[in-house]
């Protein structure tokens, strides 16, 4: 009797590891897939050299209206893919933007130098957008009023440059720490998979919705964006 109890609870528990092992392979599947819904009509992506090599006309052709390439990193990282990406983009017929990562390790000056360098600047370019989270390659972590300070001197620059007020790129852990939106009156990117965001001080204007998305055109995951309607 007891043999054949234990045998019956192994086959259940066995069904059960089986229907939750589909279950979440389909969860999956349709993670990969998943956008915003269409009143989100101005919908896009951002890639760095991680994704390789894109084919921007079959990324424009899956939904992707526009782009935001990532140009530079600190003050003397530069994407092996800007170049590329910046005049692919533009030649598939879809609006471009260059995005700077942001060190707490390293001056915004030199910063804003190597943006600025790397950059062109058509007049027909997205605002320039700043991503402002933290990264193992960097420990340190300044005051309050050093960074905001920091980081108003690199946007004035980059601004002057680009002739358009940038984007926060923010992610939520650094807003948390450094209350960045409440002082500096910038158009918000939020990062949020799935759900959107509501941990800045102001409404976003841009939402990364998925950093899982799998599209044709792109080896690889990229990051999925919308703007607000």
């Amino acid at each position: 009797m007891a043999l054949h109890w234990w045998r019956g609870r192994t086959s259940i528990t066995a069904a059960l590891g089986l229907i939750l092992g589909v279950s979440g392979g389909v969860a999956w599947i349709v993670a990969l897939g998943w956008r915003p819904s269409n009143k989100y009509s101005l919908q896009g992506i951002d890639v760095s050299e991680a994704q390789g090599i894109v084919h921007w006309p079959t990324v424009n052709a899956g939904g992707a209206q526009f782009a935001y390439v990532r140009a530079t990193y600190g003050a003397a990282g530069r994407d092996t893919r800007f170049a590329a990406n910046w005049a692919d983009v533009d030649a598939a017929g879809m609006p471009r933007g260059a995005l700077h990562v942001y060190s707490l390790c390293r001056p915004g000056v030199d910063q804003a130098n190597n943006f600025i360098t790397t950059v062109p600047r058509p007049d027909d370019a997205l605002p320039p957008a700043v991503e402002l989270d933290f990264h193992d390659d960097c420990v340190a972590r300044p005051t309050r009023d050093a960074l905001l300070a920091d980081l108003r001197q690199f946007l004035t620059m980059i601004e002057a440059h680009g002739g358009k007020p940038a984007l926060l790129k923010l992610t939520r852990r650094f807003e948390r720490h450094y209350e960045v939106s409440a002082a500096i009156p910038r158009t918000i990117w939020a990062v949020q998979d799935f759900l959107p965001p509501d941990y800045a001080a102001r409404p976003w204007r841009m939402w990364q919705a998925s950093d899982m998305r799998r599209i044709d055109g792109v080896e690889g995951p990229v990051h999925w964006d919308v703007v607000a309607p």
